[in-house]
């Protein structure tokens, strides 16, 4: 029954997979439910052949190994193959629907990246994270300072610069008075002990 498999539709999932395997002429051979531990010694079992999964999560690292196994991977946009479900959704439908999908002659195909993009990727969107917070940072920090009447330069090149002179400037003056809060805080002064003389 394997060997007469060409085309074959994964729904991807993080624990259960659903696989549906159709021959030349797009007629359904098997339907499959397998765990995630089994997915990879099934497929080796089969001859080359054309598979179709959603663009979703983990897709990239799927398609990798199931490329290493010597099968032709295509992935497709969710909105792509949302069309060709039939019914009432669900995971087997869905499989159907990617196998259906994927032999379209006019159908678009997202490309596969290999590690080496995947980690350029990931350093970029680690990158703009962390250019997010810093961003917060100084606007938390520009408006904590008006409070005080310290307005800074826009710019991170600007800010570095002010930053330290303007606040010691302002705590040299702040420091020349006491503020009212501050004596209150302190709460009231003891008396010094007076020694008295016989």
């Amino acid at each position: 029954m394997k060997q007469n498999v060409h085309t074959v539709g994964i729904d991807l999932a993080k624990r259960i997979f659903h696989l549906v395997g159709t021959d030349t002429t797009g007629k359904i051979v098997w339907r499959k439910r397998l765990t995630r531990h089994a997915l990879m010694p099934f497929m080796a079992q089969l001859p080359p052949v054309t598979i179709g999964m959603e663009a979703c999560g983990g897709a990239h690292d799927w398609a990798r190994q199931l490329r290493h196994q010597g099968h032709e991977v295509k992935r497709m946009a969710p909105q792509f193959v949302k069309p060709y479900v039939k019914s009432n959704k669900n995971d087997m439908r869905d499989a159907e629907a990617i196998v259906e999908a994927v032999m379209r002659p006019t159908m678009r195909f997202v490309p596969i990246k290999d590690a080496a993009q995947h980690d350029i990727q990931t350093l970029h969107r680690v990158r703009e994270r962390l250019i997010g917070e810093r961003t917060a940072l100084m606007n938390e920090v520009h408006g904590l300072l008006h409070e005080y009447g310290i307005v800074l330069p826009k710019g991170v090149a600007k800010f570095r610069r002010k930053r330290n002179k303007k606040v010691a400037l302002k705590r040299r003056l702040r420091l020349r008075t006491v503020p009212p809060l501050a004596l209150a805080a302190r709460g009231p002064r003891r008396p010094s002990p007076r020694v008295l003389h016989s």
